[in-house]
């Protein structure tokens, strides 16, 4: 029910009343960040719009969750994992039928979900054109037809044939468009949808879905990723707390590595970890953001942040811990820091040995 969607309810409610007053629109634009619930939100609008047996809740249309087109809707609730499916099973087909087969989720036969397809991770015409066959035909099971394109990285011809069925949907047909940046698509497809952008939610607010989501998590942890997440609660529930903690660990030891000089015996032992391979790549990626993280928290704390807007700082339970290190460098280093952080990232896209580059930066920051 739509009672479970965290934060932003007055768009929930706009919506609602617009289903409410039978003014749906055909083409609907959800903006927002990465994990701030675009993607769920568009499954309970599917949902409601196809719901057997709909109830109503402070006296505006909801959904059951129970009846047969909202548990079916609700099996393509993991994006991931359906994802994850569709590739499979294209692999498993013969090379000439795997070139030809786009990717799509759908487990209700009148909601089609449109991922970027890989491996490019862009919307394509193919893609587009399955739409535009399937769209005019009326809905198999339910009352209208839902169309969801998870991304807004769409192919320059697969944006122009959405465009043609935008500008004359059919009356039983919906389609989503969900985007971080409302920019990146075609003025002419923005200007055929109505935009609704979800906001951050407060970190208090984060914290209170994280007790319900993670109650195995201490105050202190909880605080900590909703900070780290953004205002983004979708993020924040599938945040990685042993991976993040883990890459801290070894960011901190840089950065003292850096600030100390001269022995560098421990810095060696945690950058020779860094190998080369897609494993290595993602760790050192994950490295590198926690760096920025750290990095952006000393920038605060040497502004009067930790005395003056303890909010803005991300670790919190390390804050002490940043209050010390920030006595000992001032702005110019934190942006000669963030400017090497850069460099290791375009040696990356070289192929440059990690544990060298991540060895250099911790070098070229020396006191």
């Amino acid at each position: 029910m739509f009672s479970d969607f965290q934060g932003n309810s007055e768009i929930v409610h706009r919506l609602r009343d617009m289903l409410a007053k039978k003014r749906f629109p055909h083409a609907v634009m959800l903006a927002g960040a990465q994990g701030s619930g675009k993607y769920t939100l568009a499954l309970m609008l599917a949902q409601a719009l196809n719901c057997l047996t709909p109830p109503k809740s402070d006296g505006l249309p909801d959904f059951c969750g129970k009846c047969a087109n909202c548990t079916r809707i609700a099996q393509a609730t993991d994006l991931d994992a359906r994802f994850a499916e569709a590739i499979e099973a294209r692999e498993d087909l013969r090379e000439t039928d795997k070139k030809e087969t786009r990717i799509f989720v759908q487990t209700h036969p009148d909601v089609l979900v449109i991922p970027p397809d890989p491996p490019q991770m862009m919307i394509k015409v193919d893609q587009v054109r399955r739409v535009i066959e399937s769209v005019y035909y009326r809905p198999a099971e339910g009352r209208e037809k839902v169309y969801i394109f998870t991304d807004s990285a769409f192919m320059k011809e697969a944006a122009n044939s959405l465009l043609k069925v935008l500008e004359e949907p059919p009356e039983f047909a919906t389609i989503f468009l969900l985007t971080e940046n409302a920019g990146e698509l075609l003025p002419t497809i923005r200007s055929r949808a109505m935009v609704f952008t979800l906001g951050a939610l407060s970190a208090e607010e984060i914290e209170r879905d994280l007790a319900k989501q993670h109650p195995e998590w201490k105050a202190a942890q909880r605080a900590l990723v909703a900070r780290l997440s953004e205002g983004a609660v979708g993020r924040a529930r599938s945040f990685d707390l042993a991976a993040y903690a883990a890459a801290r660990e070894d960011a901190m030891a840089i950065l003292k590595s850096a600030l100390r000089g001269g022995e560098h015996s421990e810095l060696f032992k945690v950058t020779e970890s860094y190998r080369p391979g897609a494993e290595g790549r993602e760790k050192t990626e994950q490295l590198i953001r926690t760096l920025y993280s750290l990095l952006r928290d000393l920038v605060v704390i040497n502004s009067g942040g930790e005395s003056g807007a303890p909010e803005m700082i991300r670790n919190t339970d390390i804050a002490a811990e940043l209050k010390r290190m920030a006595e000992s460098v001032d702005f110019a280093w934190i942006t000669a820091a963030s400017d090497g952080l850069a460099e290791v990232q375009r040696g990356m896209r070289r192929n440059l040995l990690r544990s060298l580059s991540l060895d250099a930066f911790a070098a070229g920051m020396e006191k």
